[in-house]
């Protein structure tokens, strides 16, 4: 764990307090962490690779804003909102193979999402190149690269109208998918969240290390009124207890994710009401091998 800021008591004191959030946990886990106004920021393990699950969405409305400028067709726009707010599988599937070399039509190379990557400079994120788009490989500091393109007022990558656009989206996630990296975020904060989870199968081809494992990822960004940050935090291997209910598993990683975000907000944030998200009693699919 190492943070930086410009009160070097409250970088010592994120540091003692995810550290702390973290030990309470058995599952492992990533973060990245910025706040533009205190120059602070906070890393731990945030160059390793987890499985993306839906946070790939954002990726994907990234290279699309990029590809397009920011104007969408009608059918990009209805495709992007319903892929983001409401983390449609279907909608990002068209979408990845929009922006695909389709010379093989089972196996869609993402060439164009690739080519925000390279000028987004997420250079560890690994696509997955046989469209299974759940299966990209992230780290939380690329995340956090984007989250600060989607906020920032750099148009090197993405422009003015392509930032808002992204932004609105994100905004609109409906309810009870708005969990995770905003547990605790300044309740007059504007709030930009997307999430994925995924479980992998007990299936004798899946490695030993993943099998009934949950992975469960959050990103969020707090804008206007003075706000100005983002948080991701991916986790994997949220266990299902032998002969417990799946939901166990996912409602782990939330959980973890939402102790490491509530503490952080809580040190930068002091004065402010913490928000309390909701969440669905159960997970919505969420495949690694998307149709």
């Amino acid at each position: 764990m190492q943070c930086t800021s410009h009160d070097a008591k409250l970088a010592r004191k994120l540091e003692t307090d995810i550290a702390n959030a973290l030990a309470s946990r058995e599952s492992m886990a990533s973060l990245s962490f910025y706040d533009r106004p205190t120059r602070t920021s906070c890393t731990s393990g945030a160059a390793k690779q987890y499985d993306s699950a839906s946070v790939t969405k954002t990726i994907i409305l990234g290279a699309l804003l990029y590809q397009t400028g920011g104007t969408l067709t009608e059918e990009e726009s209805t495709l992007a909102r319903k892929m983001i707010t409401e983390s449609d599988n279907a909608s990002a599937t068209t979408l990845w193979k929009q922006l695909s070399d389709l010379t093989d039509p089972k196996k869609p190379n993402p060439v164009k999402i690739q080519e925000f990557l390279d000028k987004a400079g997420m250079d560890n994120t690994a696509l997955d190149k046989e469209g299974s788009w759940g299966l990209t490989q992230v780290t939380a500091e690329d995340q956090a690269k984007l989250l600060r393109i989607f906020t920032g007022d750099d148009g090197s990558v993405l422009g003015s109208k392509s930032r808002s656009v992204a932004l609105e989206l994100m905004n609109h996630v409906q309810s009870n998918q708005r969990w995770g990296a905003t547990a605790g975020a300044p309740l007059d904060s504007v709030i930009h969240v997307k999430n994925g989870w995924l479980q992998r199968s007990q299936n004798p081809d899946v490695d030993t290390f993943d099998k009934g494992d949950w992975k469960v990822n959050s990103m969020a960004a707090l804008t206007r009124k003075g706000y100005d940050s983002g948080l991701v935090v991916l986790t994997e291997n949220n266990r299902v207890p032998e002969g417990h209910p799946a939901k166990e598993g996912w409602d782990y990683g939330i959980e973890t994710i939402e102790t490491i975000s509530r503490s952080i907000y809580r040190d930068v944030y002091p004065d402010a009401g913490g928000y309390h998200p909701s969440r669905p009693t159960t997970p919505a699919a969420e495949p690694a091998k998307p149709e």
